[in-house]
């Protein structure tokens, strides 16, 4: 098991290499100067000129690409992630709160999806063909083809505007201090928010717990349980479903993750400020150090949690192996 893990390591090396090497060069094209942005246009001419020319070499901007990116990474690795324009301070400052926001919408998104999702999928599964089969088969073929901007203004028309039940968007208000009310005003403004990440993920979900559980009750194990006399509640959810969590597993791994990785369109659509909210603003005021690092967070998350799922599969499942 130590060699499989090993050997997932290093074959994530040439990976990490190259994305970070393409976001360096992604955001060395894009247009805009990070130094300008960083100066106080105010100054007058001739110390304007010397302020760019002082800022340029104390980011090492006048060195060489590759120098440039090797002291990016190693600044990045010793925590020093360079100064967001956009917020006027540290980058690692600007990100805490937009991450605690992100988490604890996730953290509602994923109990939600998964309390809705496994039994819906289970069901789905003993019922194949049949009309709870087939509406749910529907259902997840619309909301998977659903942008996600679309079902959050259709939430946002429908409930905020017509019905007035919600409210479209924002952040809760801490003025009147941070009593039962405010933390009562979360759930009312997390609520659209919530609604809207877990009808666009609850498709892909469904589906492939469905796909799970009709393999694992088509196995021989699964007609001899039958076969034994043994309750069907039992059969399915003793004996199949158990089998059918190896690839679930997945899913479960992928939505741990997930609670630091932030939806930009959703979180734009209703001004929720996570993770993917800020990005969106770091891309448009050309934050450059906020962008990039929050692309590079966002990335090495994806190949974490990708590693993470592979020796998951190989602890549950020891007949996997590295091919």
């Amino acid at each position: 098991m130590l060699r499989y893990i090993v050997r997932r390591i290093i074959s994530l090396i040439p990976v990490v290499l190259l994305v970070t090497v393409m976001l360096f060069a992604l955001f060395k094209v894009m247009p805009g100067d990070p130094v300008r942005m960083m100066l106080n246009p105010g100054l007058k001419a001739e110390h304007y000129q010397a302020a760019y020319e002082a800022m340029r070499l104390k980011l090492g901007l006048d060195k060489s690409y590759p120098e440039q990116y090797v002291r990016w990474i190693t600044n990045t690795l010793q925590g020093e992630l360079g100064w967001s324009t956009l917020e006027n301070r540290p980058v690692k400052d600007a990100i805490k709160e937009p991450l605690k926001n992100t988490v604890i919408l996730n953290i509602f998104v994923i109990v939600l999806e998964l309390a809705i999702a496994l039994p819906v999928g289970i069901k789905c599964a003993v019922k194949r063909g049949k009309l709870y089969d087939n509406f749910w088969q529907v259902f997840s073929m619309f909301t998977y083809a659903m942008p996600s901007f679309f079902v959050a203004l259709t939430l946002i028309y429908t409930i905020s505007i017509k019905l007035k039940l919600l409210p479209p968007g924002g952040m809760p208000l801490t003025i009147h201090g941070k009593g039962f009310s405010y933390y009562l005003s979360w759930l009312r403004y997390m609520a659209l928010p919530v609604i809207t990440l877990t009808i666009i993920s609850l498709a892909g979900t469904i589906r492939y717990v469905r796909n799970a559980m009709i393999d694992a009750l088509s196995q021989d194990y699964i007609r001899t349980a039958r076969s034994k006399g043994l309750a069907e509640k039992v059969v399915i959810y003793s004996h199949a479903f158990r089998n059918a969590l190896i690839p679930v597993s997945t899913i479960v791994i992928g939505a741990i993750f997930s609670l630091f990785a932030g939806s930009p369109i959703t979180e734009t659509a209703f001004a929720w400020r996570g993770i993917g909210h800020v990005l969106v603003k770091a891309l448009n005021n050309r934050d450059f150090m906020l962008a990039i690092f929050m692309n590079l967070f966002l990335s090495m998350l994806s190949i974490t949690a990708n590693f993470v799922a592979d020796i998951t599969y190989a602890l549950v499942d020891p007949r996997i192996k590295l091919e």
